[in-house]
């Protein structure tokens, strides 16, 4: 007896051995993510280093101030004039109307693919839509400037030019509707089965319950596609160097031509540039300023999202 005991307590007294042991593949694996992690930092802070560098060059020239670049709305740095505001509002008015566009209809198209279509159509149609995506941007840019613009004119009449910020916008929106209507019914579809039983227990209709319910609970996921849709209107060339406009023109009204941030860039990169002038120095200047115009949208989207998304347990 007095053994047995002895034998117990030596059981229950053994230091248990807590250290971690790791396995040779997860160590590779943990290892790959970290570089792959510590690649994306490094190649964002690298962007943005030669874009500030090269900037720097432009803002170094001393006919080129902040007061004219924020303060004055012509853009010709080849002629002294810096306002960088008709390249930046264009920018903003084709990817605002392209949001304007894509937003509703990629919502839609998610929440009848989610909620009301069923498994085979679902198989079927989705797949059909994702096909926009696939298509070239330069296909889109002469689809706006030879079908889109035409259409408008004879509905809108002829103040809509032939280069014209409205057609260059609404084919941005097609084109980043699959994107949109894709994440946005991957959100919805993540949501639990629990949250739409308890509402149709309630007496909700299916309508109330995708809209009130299934919606805010999907908002997430609905506002990072919103932030991935914004960021690539915002970046797009092809379509709006194409069908938008090729000169800087300071206007808000979308039937006009004006250029984008990336129109210009795409327009004054393919010339023969010389090394260090005013104009090749000015392409990172509206780099860079595309890219604080990118994080602020991204910065604002996501507040507020964060301010009206709704949590469930």
């Amino acid at each position: 007896m007095k053994q047995e005991n002895t034998i117990m307590e030596n059981r229950s007294f053994r230091p248990l051995d807590l250290k971690k042991k790791m396995r040779p593949a997860e160590s590779v694996i943990q290892s790959l993510l970290f570089l792959a992690g510590f690649l994306s930092i490094f190649i964002t802070l690298a962007i943005v280093y030669e874009l500030g560098k090269e900037a720097w060059l432009f803002f170094g020239d001393p006919e080129v101030t902040f007061a004219k670049f924020f303060g004055t709305t012509e853009w010709s740095p080849g002629i002294g004039k810096f306002g960088i505001w008709p390249l930046v509002t264009s920018t903003m008015i084709t990817s605002l109307i392209a949001i304007l566009v894509s937003l509703p209809l990629g919502l839609a198209a998610a929440i009848f693919l989610s909620e009301y279509a069923s498994a085979k159509a679902r198989s079927t149609l989705k797949p059909i839509l994702e096909i926009l995506a696939g298509i070239p941007t330069v296909v889109y840019g002469y689809f706006a400037l030879l079908f889109m613009t035409p259409l408008l004119q004879r509905i809108l009449g002829e103040d809509v030019e032939v280069y014209n910020m409205l057609s260059a916008g609404i084919v941005m929106g097609i084109m980043i509707l699959p994107l949109i209507s894709s994440m946005s019914e991957d959100a919805l579809s993540a949501v639990p089965r629990s949250l739409r039983e308890g509402a149709y227990a309630m007496g909700a209709t299916k309508f109330e319950t995708s809209i009130q319910v299934v919606l805010p609970a999907a908002l997430s996921g609905i506002g990072a596609a919103l932030i991935i849709g914004i960021s690539r209107a915002v970046g797009e060339t092809m379509i709006v160097a194409v069908a938008a406009g090729s000169g800087p023109n300071f206007t808000f009204n979308p039937y006009k031509a004006a250029e984008t941030m990336t129109g210009h860039i795409a327009r004054i990169s393919g010339g023969d540039l010389s090394y260090n002038s005013i104009d090749y120095n000015s392409l990172f200047a509206i780099a860079l300023m595309l890219f604080l115009v990118t994080l602020v949208l991204n910065l604002v989207s996501q507040a507020i999202i964060n301010r009206f998304r709704q949590r469930y347990e």
